[in-house]
């Protein structure tokens, strides 16, 4: 271990000196806190979820319903992995059958803030990113003649 490295996963102080160049430079190692956090709330399921709790309350199969493509088990997952970071509360209703519902919780709602914020660049850059996806899969497709014994590269 490289000596003023921790094994503490909450302490992920990167070993690397950036100066104070880059203060928002976080550790890319597997087990450091923020990049659990970050691999988390950026997930594609959690992103629309906290997207469709934002200001309102919704049970289950109205979340699985809005939400295309999400299966049942994965709805579940998401929805556990988000309560036990603080950011969605989970009601149930004691009536037969039983009433369950979802809604952000304070700090959810601050996570939507910057969602939005992230979602607005995307609508913002959408076209320009359209535009490198298509030069970029111009230049990556073989031409006609090399069809068949184009050798293929690192990047698979």
């Amino acid at each position: 271990m490289e000596e003023g490295t921790s094994k503490s996963p909450s302490n992920c102080e990167s070993t690397v000196d950036y100066g104070d160049t880059d203060p928002f430079q976080w550790d890319t190692r597997e087990d450091c806190e923020v990049r659990q956090i970050l691999d988390r709330v950026g997930d594609k399921w959690s992103l629309l979820v906290i997207a469709l709790l934002d200001r309102r309350r919704l049970r289950f199969t109205e979340l699985r319903r809005e939400i295309d493509g999400i299966s049942q088990r994965m709805l579940t997952v998401t929805l556990r992995q988000l309560e036990r970071d603080g950011l969605v509360e989970r009601t149930v209703h004691p009536v037969v059958p039983p009433r369950v519902e979802y809604e952000l919780t304070p700090l959810g709602a601050t996570l939507h803030t910057t969602i939005r914020t992230l979602v607005t660049w995307t609508e913002e850059h959408r076209e320009e990113i359209a535009a490198a996806r298509t030069a970029y899969d111009a230049r990556e497709s073989p031409a006609p003649a090399e069809a068949g014994g184009r050798p293929v590269d690192a990047r698979g």
